[in-house]
């Protein structure tokens, strides 16, 4: 007995010592922050951070990997807490809310098959991607309605998921189980930030808007009497509503489905007439805004680009300073555009608006005259946008024989051409001087820069040239580079350095030197200028910048460089293009500034896109379109507007002509609502 218990006690301590030898050898250190903040995150482990789970996060987060805020489970008392563990701010976020993007459950679309297995929707797709003709509808099964960790989503009556927003977190659960990817999350940065894909359930009229606004819901939402909701929709993507409602070229009303059956609806008849309802309210009707992000950006030109770019800018949270040149906002629109289509009190509505969503402005002030992009970096803003605009805009404010330098060392090569002319402004080409195009004035440009100070002029082309054009350049001195653009500038203080130059064809980058910079184009390139992050320490020279262009519109994706195809050569040719290319610009900003790369999604949506679509509809009865009513010539005579507007009535009755399209699907005449019902809605 007494051999046993000294053979029992020597065994233990014997293991005993092993296990705290072994715990000395193999501990693993684990950081007490970790602890405290997984000890603060909900336990959820939803995977909605885009990590395996809580304790994965915890890691990242101390790690520096992740924000403090960004569990998506826990509110803003918890991303607090753990800022208060790491002694950092943090920065307010909004959420992320669950956005299914379907029109017509299985029920009311077309079918190949009837389905009769498992109850889920990655089971069906499995079956020739599904029961619908239409490749990316939902499927109906409540797949992600089970999923959801937090009960957020049921399925309606119509066969399509319903998100609770109150229970909706944000985690993505729904969105990373659905086969069709028709349900993603949403949020006004990842609206503003989206560029369609060909997984997106657009319609032809919004496919073909150069704004990208969601036609067939605003339009729905008038025919409801939700004309509040539509105002809000217009404004997701067009923050000029009442100036387009008046001045668009309409290519929606072109791809309008309802051609196939009579005319196209009065799309933009019915923005003008939600938009017109807007101004006959004692509050303004403003989309929504993401939180304040302490972040300054300036937008240098005060036209519909520039306006537009500050307007989105605002809704992504950031504090938006428009500086222009001239002593009113609007470009063109205040001179190119007959008062009796477009009254000055239209224009200040729509401008109103965009101050009122929280834009600065400021008049009179010129970049390169009164403030520089370099100082208002230095300044504190994060960002500068180029938007001055074109020749055309110089022609309507009386400044076509000055010379305008906005972008430093930058010229325009009319400018170049005319300079030391009698009443003209001069141009001083100091060093190195690269020329991008021009090829047909080569010669002249070549000679004229020589005269004026260049000591080594360089040729830019995006195309081949012949060989004799290229020989004679080259025989008197020039360098030529061709199938080449320009990617970026780089530069001190109001001192161009030099330039990222893309070959194109072999897509390698080479840095080149430079002093002056000439453009053949009748405008300046729009560019993002922001102060240089790890390169060769030139964030510590003080008033070193570098310049990007925003990304391009998905047609013109492939096209790098300044001045390529699709980029405007002078100014925009539609105001609605303007608006377009605002929010590209604004998106691009948010990505700069916050490290984001500019690529594209490779199905993004373009015109030549493979997408299904109709050639024709059935079962639609025909139904005239309402015309716009005209005013007398006795209101003509006191510039009255040309155009008076829908009243309620046609206004009702032309939203009630249009067929609600999906992909593929749309309105027939069996699921119609008839207009009487919609009249008693709206009185009611």
């Amino acid at each position: 007995m007494t051999i046993a218990i000294i053979l029992m006690g020597g065994l233990g301590l014997v293991v005993g010592i092993g296990l705290a030898l072994a715990s000395k050898v193999f501990y693993v250190y684990v950081d007490p922050k970790i602890v405290s903040v997984e000890e603060a995150l909900p336990g959820a482990n939803c995977g909605g951070c885009g990590l395996p789970g809580c304790s994965a996060n915890a890691e990242a987060i101390v790690a520096g990997k992740a924000a403090p805020n960004s569990c998506v489970a826990a509110g803003e008392d918890v991303a607090l807490a753990i800022a208060a563990i790491l002694g950092v701010s943090v920065e307010a976020k909004e959420p992320d809310i669950a956005l299914p993007g379907c029109t017509y459950g299985v029920a009311d679309a077309d079918v190949k098959y009837s389905y009769d297995g498992m109850n889920d929707c990655r089971a069906v797709a499995l079956l020739s991607g599904g029961m619908k003709v239409c490749n990316i509808g939902c499927l109906g099964l409540g797949t992600c309605a089970a999923a959801c960790p937090f009960d957020a989503i049921v399925m309606g009556p119509q066969g399509l998921p319903v998100v609770d927003e109150v229970k909706c977190t944000g985690c993505g659960t729904c969105e990373r189980i659905c086969p069709k990817h028709i349900i993603t999350l949403s949020s006004v940065t990842r609206r503003i930030l989206k560029e369609y894909t060909t997984e997106d359930c657009t319609t032809p009229c919004q496919r073909a808007c150069p704004a990208g606004i969601n036609i067939s819901r605003y339009i729905q939402q008038i025919a409801e009497g939700d004309f509040h909701g539509s105002v809000q929709t217009i404004k997701e993507r067009n923050p000029f509503p009442t100036v387009i409602g008046r001045i668009c070229p309409r290519p929606c009303e072109n791809d309008c489905r309802r051609k196939y059956v009579d005319e196209p609806v009065a799309i933009n008849f019915l923005k003008r007439y939600a938009a017109d309802y807007e101004r006959t309210q004692k509050e303004r009707i403003q989309p929504f805004k993401a939180p304040d992000s302490g972040r300054r950006i300036a937008i240098v030109g005060g036209g519909v680009q520039g306006l537009s770019a500050a307007f989105f800018a605002a809704r992504l949270g950031h504090g938006a300073t428009v500086f222009e040149g001239t002593d009113r906002l609007g470009g063109l629109l205040n001179t190119a555009i007959a008062k009796c289509r477009l009254p000055e009190a239209i224009l200040k509505w729509d401008i109103d608006g965009i101050l009122e969503m929280g834009v600065d402005a400021r008049t009179g002030q010129m970049l390169g005259r009164d403030v520089t992009a370099a100082g208002l970096l230095e300044d504190g803003y994060e960002a500068v946008f180029l938007a001055s605009g074109g020749w055309d805009s110089r022609l309507a404010r009386g400044a076509e024989k000055t010379v305008e330098t906005p972008l430093p060392g930058g010229y325009l090569l009319l400018d170049l051409l005319r300079s030391g002319k009698k009443g003209h402004g001069t141009v001083a080409c100091a060093g190195h001087t690269v020329i991008v195009g021009g090829e047909g004035l080569a010669g002249e440009t070549l000679a004229k820069a020589r005269s004026l100070g260049a000591e080594t002029v360089t040729f830019i082309f995006r195309d081949s040239l012949d060989n004799a054009t290229v020989s004679a350049l080259t025989e008197a001195g020039a360098n030529v580079l061709l199938r080449a653009g320009v990617t970026r500038l780089i530069g001190e203080g109001e001192a161009l350095s030099g330039m990222d130059v893309l070959n194109l064809d072999t897509g390698e980058t080479r840095l080149l030197e430079a002093r002056t910079l000439v453009f053949s184009s009748g405008r300046f390139p729009e560019l993002i200028f922001t102060q240089p992050k790890g390169e060769d320490d030139a964030e510590n020279r003080p008033g070193a910048w570098t310049a990007v262009p925003p990304y391009k519109q998905p047609e013109h994706a492939e096209d790098a460089g300044l001045f390529a195809k699709g980029d405007a050569l002078t100014d925009f040719s539609g105001a609605i293009k303007a608006i377009g290319a605002g929010r590209r610009a604004a998106a691009a900003i948010h990505r700069v500034i916050y490290d984001i790369p500019l690529d594209l999604p490779e199905n993004v949506l373009k015109p030549d896109a493979a997408i299904q679509n109709v050639d024709h509809v059935e079962a639609v009865a025909t139904s005239q379109r309402r015309i716009m009513p005209l005013a007398d010539s006795r209101d003509l005579a006191q510039l009255m507007e040309l155009e008076k507007g829908f009243d309620t009535e046609a206004a009702l009755a032309e939203a009630s002509r249009c067929l609600n399209c999906g992909l593929i699907c749309y309105k027939n005449a069996e699921n119609q609502r008839p207009l009487e019902k919609i009249r008693d809605a709206v009185n009611a």
